[in-house]
């Protein structure tokens, strides 16, 4: 294994308290890629020989984007959806069974390549790390194959067979309940890391959610919860009470929602290409980092409710609309990314740890905000190699 030393860093963000500030971001930096770790960062005064080096010119360097929250086993898309909601139609999450029809016509190569094709996209936007959700099946054979599917581009895979109610058990929701925690949970749980349900008005209530969250945690899968996304609700304090990773949205809190979250240690995944796409309040991000909440930004990539696969956007959108600093947004899209799926190996480039690092054609990582749209990120690492 050999190793490669970047040089010419103009600003690196480590994300080592070590180094000082929340960033720990260092100035005229190196760093030294060892085989696919991390080696060592500092000062480029201070920096170690290497097999080989390449000087990055002045060029920022960041930890890769950690996206959390994704739905990206699908087929179809939803556009003519989202052209009614931008002439006032709202949104409800109904069409999310629009997808479960074409997701279930597709072929198991049609739906891998959908796949890669946004797995592509996100690496060139600098993201290192994606978690995929399962969820448009909604049968047994259709959620186990997306499990399977979304295993060939991560680890980090959810059982989302509590979605939506599908049409074909319309009239008996406790009977797909009981699917979903019994013959749908055996088929993706050796597919799955965690386990997840939508606690939402037309989705499922908290006692619905509690039996299912609770049947995978019997069979080992972590939780997740998506919550208080379209009104307040149980999910938040759901979230807490079974011991989830993470809740997702976090539109709509109470001053009770915003203390379980603070308390219980549960991540706050904030979602704003939602809110940007379905014209939705955005998420207040001030009051839950004030109140000591962990904060994640992902993307929630979909077809419906939020079609972008880009974290840099997500970070323009919630220094601008959800009043974040981009310092604050940053850390959330790699570290608060990494605190969310209990993956402290990532999020940060310090010795020993995956070297997973984007290049941004920036002196800084505050053009990420400055320069929303902007196809700022050049080059991406993924544990050590060019991606």
């Amino acid at each position: 294994m050999s190793s490669l030393l970047l040089t010419g860093i103009g600003s690196l963000v480590t994300n080592d308290p070590a180094h000082g500030g929340l960033l720990g971001e260092l100035h005229d930096a190196a760093l030294v890629i060892d085989g696919s770790t991390i080696g060592w960062a500092g000062q480029r005064r201070d920096a170690p020989a290497a097999d080989s080096a390449l000087d990055l010119g002045g060029r920022a360097v960041i930890p890769g984007f950690v996206d959390s929250h994704s739905h990206l086993v699908f087929a179809g898309d939803r556009a003519e959806e989202f052209a009614a909601r931008m002439t006032g139609t709202p949104y409800s999450a109904g069409g999310i069974r629009t997808t479960v029809a074409a997701t279930r016509e597709a072929t198991d190569e049609q739906l891998t390549a959908n796949v890669s094709r946004l797995v592509t996209e996100m690496r060139r936007q600098g993201t290192t790390t994606v978690e995929i959700k399962s969820g448009y099946g909604l049968t047994v054979a259709d959620e186990a194959r997306a499990l399977r599917i979304a295993r060939q581009f991560t680890d980090e895979t959810t059982y989302l067979g509590a979605h939506v109610v599908p049409a074909d058990y319309a009239d008996d929701p406790a009977g797909y309940v009981a699917l979903v925690t019994g013959p749908m949970l055996d088929a993706a749980a050796g597919h799955s890391k965690w386990v997840d349900v939508f606690v939402e008005r037309g989705a499922f209530d908290a006692d619905q959610g509690r039996a299912i969250l609770q049947a995978g945690i019997a069979r080992g899968l972590q939780a997740r919860v998506h919550a208080n996304q379209l009104g307040e609700g149980p999910g938040v304090q759901l979230a807490a009470e079974v011991g989830a990773a993470s809740a997702d949205h976090c539109t709509y809190l109470t001053d009770a929602d915003v203390d379980a979250l603070a308390s219980s240690g549960v991540v706050a995944g904030l979602l704003p290409a939602i809110e940007f796409s379905t014209r939705s309040p955005y998420p207040n991000a001030r009051r839950l980092l004030d109140a000591g909440v962990t904060v994640a930004l992902a993307t929630d990539c979909n077809p419906g409710s939020g079609y972008s696969s880009s974290m840099p956007f997500c970070i323009a959108l919630a220094v601008r609309e959800m009043h974040m600093t981009p310092a604050e947004a940053l850390w959330s899209a790699t570290a608060g990314g990494a605190a969310s799926l209990r993956r402290p190996d990532l999020g940060h480039l310090t010795p020993g740890t995956p070297a997973n690092l984007a290049v941004l054609d920036a002196p800084t990582y505050l053009h990420l905000a400055y320069r929303p749209a902007v196809p700022l990120v050049t080059q991406t690492f993924i544990g050590g190699r060019l991606v």
